[in-house]
């Protein structure tokens, strides 16, 4: 479409960008130039940040959170074990009706014979127990007594040897129902039915070969 100079007026044809007559610009590119305007470009933000230490965090609660309820559940499961394989053995114990006097089963004379070293005295401790005094030195024999319960207390010995991994307790054969010498030498158990004998070894300073001939004359009057 034709038009006219914006400065002389002269006429101008359609796309002639200078007035051939004064020079001017053509109003049209004048309008466009004033019009436009450069692109405008955005500078791009920073990228969001990343989650990934988070997810890490929370994996490994997971983790924890995962460990502590199987060593819950493995604790709750050999509780359990224990428990049923000590509550199996005592329902099948006869109980003890006999004597519950613990000094009446070896005299002061047949505990220095089994032990080889003079025996002052044996006092009781109540039903419980009997305490041999030795030698010049005044060391101490204890043998205890539990009148019920021994075969639970037993299995509970079994289960501790097996999930040790290995034999921490040496096992006596032939002397009651069972016995075993513990760790050291430090004590002598033995069970006869549903009692449980327990002599210490280690404040008598006698060796294991003697507390097992008290335990032999204990168990032939259980």
């Amino acid at each position: 479409m034709a038009g006219f100079c914006s400065g002389c007026g002269t006429s101008m044809a359609e796309g002639v960008k200078f007035c051939p007559s004064c020079g001017k610009t053509s109003g049209a590119v004048a309008s466009t130039a004033a019009g436009s305007s450069a692109p405008v470009f955005t500078a791009p933000g920073p990228a969001p940040a990343s989650n990934s230490a988070m997810k890490i965090i929370f994996i490994l609660l997971g983790i924890v959170a995962l460990i502590g309820v199987l060593m819950i559940g493995s604790c709750f499961y050999i509780g359990y074990r224990v428990k049923k394989a000590a509550s199996d053995f005592a329902s099948n114990s006869k109980p003890y009706t006999g004597k519950k006097e613990p000094c009446s089963f070896v005299s002061v004379s047949e505990a220095a014979d089994a032990l080889g070293v003079p025996v002052q005295d044996a006092v009781p401790r109540g039903t419980m127990g009997c305490d041999y005094t030795l030698g010049t030195e005044g060391n101490h024999m204890l043998v205890q007594f539990m009148w019920k319960g021994g075969t639970g207390i037993m299995k509970l010995t079994h289960t501790a040897i097996q999930f040790g991994g290995k034999q921490t307790f040496t096992e006596v054969p032939g002397l009651g129902d069972e016995a075993f010498i513990v760790p050291g030498d430090s004590q002598i158990m033995m069970r006869k039915g549903d009692v449980l004998v327990t002599i210490n070894l280690q404040t008598a300073g006698v060796t294991a070969e003697g507390g097992k001939k008290v335990a032999a004359l204990i168990a032939e009057r259980l």
